[in-house]
């Protein structure tokens, strides 16, 4: 009897203290993925073998930022400077942007953009797409602070680079939640059998692109890994054209996929199991690199 009552009171001595913590975790958790997780920048390497890509553009390295959301990211002000500071001591050949650069009307953030964008630097230049938020908002102004600030922005376009006899071809898709994308367009622009990159910003169009046979590798963003990552489960909520792939290295086909996790925040302002993501990939060619320095993830369909 005195057994039985003891279990009992342990038990509900247990049972007062998980009540009595839950809140206290779920206050922890809250604060970490509203203040610390945000801000936890991944410099994400990785080396990217690519088939078509010639001996000449070996070791060529790109680095991709995607999903500012300026005007939702709350340490928008004082972390986008420190993180082009360190993204410009790569000294990168190539730097990309995969869209969608404000949340909302561009207006009140434009100079802040203007001025930090302009501080990129890349031996090749920074290239830039937008993403469906920047279209259905002001997407002119932001064009005029993409010029202003030293970015080319592809519109269903084709940026050659050359080295000696060899190219590397980065092409441009426009948004296709909008509507715009046009990768017929971008088909014909490239008449020759060198390495070709793609950026769209919506990663699931990567089931357009692939058949195409033209592109080695497309770069996205939009999906954020979902902000929200939970165990088991992981995102409870992926954006549309961004459910399929939405955080990673991919194959569909014989074409590569990476969608980069962003670096800002949109609907709630915060990131669990999930931070942001610049992106640095080091180019290799099958002719000189024997083997892919990560494994690449088998994109697998998830029914939505």
């Amino acid at each position: 009897m005195i057994k039985r009552k003891l279990r009992r009171h342990i038990r509900r001595s247990i049972f007062r203290f998980a009540g009595l913590m839950m809140p206290v975790v779920g206050a922890m958790v809250s604060a970490y993925a509203l203040g610390v997780e945000p801000r936890k920048v991944d410099y994400n390497e990785r080396d990217m073998v690519l088939p078509r890509l010639k001996p000449g553009f070996d070791g060529y390295r790109i680095i991709q930022i995607s999903d500012l959301h300026f005007d939702s990211w709350i340490a928008a002000k004082t972390m986008l400077p420190q993180i082009i500071e360190r993204i410009n001591e790569y000294n990168a050949d190539l730097i990309v942007v995969t869209g969608d650069f404000v949340s909302s009307y561009p207006e009140n953030h434009i100079e802040h953009l203007r001025k930090n964008l302009s501080m990129l630097k890349a031996k090749d230049g920074v290239l830039a797409v937008m993403g469906n938020h920047d279209h259905w908002y002001n997407v002119g102004i932001l064009r005029e602070m993409l010029q202003d600030a030293g970015l080319k922005e592809l519109r269903n376009e084709v940026f050659s680079i050359q080295r000696d006899d060899d190219y590397l071809h980065i092409a441009g898709i426009e948004d296709h939640w909008k509507g715009l994308s046009d990768v017929d367009a971008i088909v014909e622009q490239i008449n020759d059998e060198h390495c070709a990159i793609l950026l769209a910003h919506e990663p699931d169009y990567a089931d357009i692109s692939s058949p195409t046979g033209r592109f080695d590798l497309q770069l996205s963003g939009h999906s954020h890994g979902g902000q929200i990552n939970l165990p088991f489960t992981g995102a409870p909520w992926l954006p549309r054209y961004g459910e399929k792939y939405p955080a990673g290295h991919y194959r569909i086909g014989n074409m590569q996929l990476y969608t980069n996790r962003g670096l800002g925040t949109t609907m709630l302002p915060i990131r669990f199991n999930c931070p942001p993501e610049v992106s640095i990939f080091t180019l290799r060619s099958p002719k000189v690199a024997s083997a892919a320095k990560f494994p690449i993830q088998e994109a697998i369909k998830i029914a939505v």
